[in-house]
C-alpha cells in the first residue's frame, strides 16, 4: 500500500462541526476546545467565520475569539468568510489565513447566496487579491464535489472547472469537499485523477463527510493518490446548515487514529485528542458519531 509518511489534519470542528449547534454555546468553552487541538498536537484549526450572525448565530463571537485564544506556535489559525466585510474582520482578529467555500453545483450556490457559480467566483476574486497582497495564506473549497443536495450528481468537468479558477486567482490550497457525504471511493479515484493533473497534490486537500459512512475510505484512497492534506472534525460534529442531508464530519480523532495505526505520522498525541472528543461530547451536551473516542484502545498495529 502507497501511502504519505505524514498527513495534515485541518481541524475544523470549531467552525463547521459548532455552526450546525442550536442556541448559543459559551465562548469560553469554545476557546478551550480550540486550545485544547492546538495542545495535541493539531497544526491547523479552523477556529470559526466571519459571517452575518444572522445566517449562523453561533458563530456571532468569531470576532471575540480571533482576539482571545492563545496561538500556539507551529500552529494555524484559519477563519472562513465570504466578502471583503468578512476580511476586515479576520484582519482586526490577527487572522494570517483564510478559508472560501464555492460549491461546484449551480444549484447550492443560488439557493445559499442568490447567485451562479460564476458569479460567486467574480466576487471573491478581490477578495483573494486583497488578502495575497496583504501576505495571507489562501483556502480555496470547491464544495459539493461528489454530489449536492439539489441538482443530485456533480460532473467532474464542474469540479474543474472551480479549481481551475482557484489556481488562476493564486490561491495557496484547493480542498474538495463531499458537502453531504455522497461519494463514493471509485468516484473519488476518477475525480482525482483528474484534478492531480492541474493541481500539485501540495496544494490539494480533502474535506470529507461521514453521512453514509464512506469518510475513513474516502480518506483512505485519496492518501493512496499521494494527497496528504485532510480536514476533520472532532468526535464527528458538525454538518453544513445550508445543505440538507449534510451530517458530521468524519472525526479528526478517527483520522489520526487510522493513519498514525498504518504509520503515516500526523503530529497528534491521540490520547490528548481523546479527550477533547470528550470535551466536545460535554459542550454540546450529546453523544457524537466519532468511533475511536468509544472504543477500547489495545496495543498499537503499527507496521514495524
Amino acid at each position: 500500500m502507497k501511502l504519505p509518511e505524514k498527513v495534515i489534519i485541518t481541524e475544523v470542528g470549531p467552525r463547521d462541526g459548532l455552526q450546525n449547534e442550536k442556541g448559543q454555546l459559551p465562548t469560553a468553552a469554545k476557546i478551550k476546545l480550540i486550545e485544547g487541538m492546538a495542545a495535541a498536537g493539531l497544526s491547523s484549526i479552523e477556529f470559526g467565520s466571519f459571517v452575518s450572525p444572522k445566517m449562523v448565530s453561533q458563530m456571532a463571537d468569531t470576532d471575540e475569539i480571533a482576539k482571545t485564544i492563545k496561538r500556539r506556535e507551529g500552529t494555524e489559525y484559519i477563519a472562513l468568510l465570504f466578502n471583503l466585510k468578512g476580511y476586515e474582520r479576520a484582519r482586526a482578529g490577527g487572522v494570517k489565513a483564510i478559508g472560501l467555500a464555492i460549491a461546484a453545483s449551480d444549484a447550492l450556490n443560488r439557493k445559499n447566496m442568490n447567485q451562479g457559480t460564476a458569479e460567486a467566483f467574480e466576487n471573491v476574486e478581490p477578495l483573494v487579491r486583497q488578502a495575497k497582497a496583504d501576505g495571507l495564506r489562501v483556502r480555496g473549497g470547491v464544495a459539493t464535489a461528489l454530489g449536492c443536495p439539489y441538482q443530485g450528481r456533480v460532473s467532474p468537468e464542474q469540479v474543474l472547472e472551480c479549481v481551475k479558477r482557484f489556481l488562476d486567482m493564486g490561491v495557496d490550497e484547493i480542498g474538495l469537499a463531499d458537502t453531504i457525504g455522497a461519494g463514493n471511493p471509485y468516484q473519488l479515484q476518477v475525480l482525482l485523477e483528474k484534478v492531480l493533473k492541474i493541481v500539485p497534490v501540495e496544494k490539494l486537500g480533502m474535506h470529507l463527510h461521514d453521512t453514509r459512512g464512506m469518510g475513513l475510505a474516502l480518506a483512505l484512497t485519496a492518501a493512496q493518490m499521494g494527497v496528504f492534506r485532510f480536514d476533520g472534525s472532532i468526535a464527528g460534529l458538525g454538518g453544513c446548515p445550508f445543505a440538507p442531508g449534510a451530517s458530521g464530519n468524519v472525526a479528526s480523532e478517527d483520522l489520526a487514529y487510522m493513519f498514525e495505526e498504518m504509520g503515516v505520522e500526523t503530529g497528534i498525541n491521540l490520547d490528548a485528542m481523546l479527550e477533547v472528543a470528550r470535551q466536545a461530547e460535554d459542550l454540546v451536551g450529546r453523544p457524537l458519531p466519532g468511533h475511536v473516542k468509544g472504543a477500547r484502545l489495545f496495543p498499537s498495529n503499527k507496521p514495524e
